[in-house]
């Protein structure tokens, strides 16, 4: 048996069979929408000006769509537990599942411990402390909440977890509603302040340094698959949902964008301090003004609905990274007990049927993240922390270098696994696929490169153009580290691969 066969470890037997089915088709589609539509990044699109709208239009249909229907093939005819993972070492072996799952992983807790716990806390400051700083110690205890709250929403079993993510959906249904539906009365009442006709032509400047921020926005329609063995019926419901959660992401994040974009003067826009910004800008009026400054002050039912909405915002964060934690942390748990990780992390908690031991160490891994976002926050060490911090969220797109071309390895050494549904032109789609993803992965590490490397519309913050070569091992240092601990999980689980239990002729564990 080579390494890319079907074989099931010894430990893969035992942890299988902890699993509990309670993931059904709308379960799939609430869990898509929160794992794709995230609200921290709507005003990061829109700074990049009127280009980003068209460019998230162009690559909505050169690599949603695609991406869709490659990971509807995947999701359907290898509905294994541990989804990405599995497919990627059935495609190419151990080692390449163990390295690429790591990067995959990583991502998550250290956004949930970075980006998503301090942009809740920025809301509150925003909403609740009249945009003052909160003290320290209240700080630290919004953000360990935010991030525990996360963790055990993922320790839940699915019967009771799963209702985190459909909560998470209409959440984001109702607060880019009314967003966008207080945009239009905005500019009813103010009139259209936004960008001209001609900023929302694309360039090739734009297309370098979108690129990144939009294929991030744009993936996650693997993540169910993870809990593959927890799904009622995949083969139906895999590509039910990715059809359905890809049309309403689309519209999640065109709609506020455009507005923005329409109705917002320049200012405003490359001002924002977030979402949450424009929220209490287009809110004034129900009530509130914004001063010379810049000022935003909400009344009456502005000041309402702004809170309502502050909560919803904060509710949508807490969701995306619960969703993607509960993903992952199935993929890491999965790997473990397939001998390309510790054993130890390798176990389903039989109460739960979760991987309790990954989630908390997840927890653990986020905490770390907390207390260094406060104690760095000046200087050359923030601009170097802040660098890090960004290129390991990002890995989950290189990662998918190695998901994407595992449907075209699957095609060829198993053609006889049904295929509820098969991805049309896979081989020009999948490259196409490919390419986006390695010059997004390029610009991440190198922003600029083969346009203006390190300019100074692509450098970073607080970053000279004299750093340029800095900043590149600056980032391609922990990308090298996560690889170096992929190879060492992959030896760590060499025991468990040398305990075979023989091959998996069952696709999926018979109820």
């Amino acid at each position: 048996m080579t390494d890319t066969m079907e074989t099931m470890t010894a430990a893969a037997v035992v942890e299988r069979q902890k699993l509990q089915r309670h993931f059904g088709r709308f379960d799939i589609l609430f869990f898509l929408i929160c794992t794709i539509v995230g609200v921290d990044t709507i005003a990061t699109v829109a700074q990049g000006g009127g280009q980003a709208f068209t460019w998230m239009m162009i690559f909505a249909v050169v690599f949603f769509v695609p991406q869709a229907l490659l990971f509807a093939e995947l999701g359907a005819a290898f509905p294994q537990e541990g989804g990405p993972y599995y497919w990627t070492r059935l495609a190419f072996g151990h080692l390449a599942g163990a390295v690429n799952n790591f990067l995959y992983w990583i991502t998550n807790p250290v956004w949930i411990g970075g980006t998503l716990a301090i942009s809740c806390i920025g809301a509150i400051e925003v909403f609740f402390n009249h945009g003052n700083s909160l003290p320290t110690a209240v700080w630290f205890i919004v953000a360990l909440t935010f991030v525990w709250l996360s963790i055990v929403a993922a320790i839940t079993s699915f019967s009771v977890g799963k209702w985190l993510p459909t909560a998470g959906a209409f959440a984001r249904f109702l607060l880019l509603a009314l967003f966008t539906l207080s945009v239009v009365i905005y500019a009813a009442k103010h009139g259209a302040h936004g960008l001209g006709a001609s900023s929302y032509s694309p360039s090739a400047g734009g297309f370098v340094l979108l690129v990144g921020v939009l294929l991030f926005n744009f993936v996650g329609f693997e993540l169910p698959n993870s809990a593959g063995e927890e799904m009622t019926n995949p083969q139906r419901d895999v590509p039910f949902a990715i059809a359905r959660s890809g049309v309403a992401s689309v519209i999640l994040y065109a709609l506020p964008v455009l507005g923005i974009l329409l109705v917002l003067p320049t200012s405003a826009i490359t001002n924002f301090s977030g979402f949450v910004s424009a929220i209490q800008t287009v809110f004034t009026v129900y009530g509130g003004h914004v001063a010379a400054g810049g000022a935003v002050t909400l009344t009456g039912a502005g000041l309402v609905l702004g809170d309502f909405c502050a909560l919803l915002f904060i509710l949508c964060l807490l969701t995306s990274g619960a969703t993607w934690i509960m993903g992952s942390d199935r993929a890491l748990a999965v790997s473990c007990y397939d001998g390309s990780g510790p054993r130890v992390l390798g176990v389903i908690n039989a109460r739960f049927g979760t991987p309790v031991r990954v989630n908390v160490f997840s927890g653990l891994v986020a905490t770390v993240v907390v207390i260094l976002a406060h104690q760095i926050t000046s200087g050359n060490a923030a601009k170097y922390f802040d660098a890090v911090l960004g290129v390991t969220i990002s890995t989950t797109l290189i990662s998918y270098l190695l998901i994407y071309p595992a449907l075209w390895k699957l095609r060829r050494s198993h053609p006889n696994t049904p295929r509820p549904y098969r991805m049309p032109a896979y081989r020009p789609l999948t490259v196409l696929l490919m390419i986006l993803v390695a010059i997004a992965s390029v610009q991440l590490i190198a922003p600029g490169l083969g346009k203006s490397w390190f300019g100074s519309d692509f450098a970073p913050s607080n970053w000279t153009y004299a750093e340029r070569f800095t900043y590149l091992w600056t980032e391609l240092t922990p990308v090298l580290i996560f690889i170096v601990i992929g190879v060492l999980f992959w030896w760590m689980g060499r025991k468990t691969r040398a305990e075979a239990a023989g091959p998996a002729l069952d696709s999926v564990i018979s109820d």
